[in-house]
């Protein structure tokens, strides 16, 4: 049996910078303006799913094969946040050598304001062969 149980916490944070937009919006290919030049406050907004690559860091962490991700981006973030995220598993069954998991997602901006929301559903699998799940 897993470690892991419902209602643990996981929590990582990082601050954007525009070297990170800048390489998003050339992997990405979104170069919309508002992403590569300052607005009238001289500020460049963050990439929505770069933001998002926040809990897909934790979940990289966890050894999790989302299968389902879904956001709500709330506000937007700009080069200089600081985003810290916190997934919290809602979910655990063990199935055939494989963990069924769901999880909540909120990451916050440096002010405790929430910037983006959501959930996932995957599996973290016991044995080392992902072919084996297909």
């Amino acid at each position: 049996m897993s470690v892991l149980q419902i209602g643990d916490t996981h929590s990582w944070e990082r601050t954007f910078t525009a070297e990170d937009v800048r390489l998003f919006a050339q992997l990405s290919g979104d170069q919309g303006n508002h992403h590569m030049e300052p607005d009238e406050q001289g500020r460049i907004m963050v990439h929505g799913l770069l933001t998002a690559t926040i809990p897909t860091k934790i979940g990289g962490d966890l050894n999790y094969i989302a299968r389902e991700m879904a956001f709500e981006f709330l506000r937007p973030v700009y080069v200089g946040d600081t985003i810290r995220c916190d997934t919290t598993i809602a979910y655990l069954e063990e199935v055939k050598g494989r963990l069924k998991m769901s999880s909540t997602i909120v990451c916050r901006n440096q002010h405790d304001k929430e910037v983006l929301r959501g959930h996932t559903h995957g599996v973290i699998l016991l044995n080392s062969n992902p072919d084996k799940e297909r």
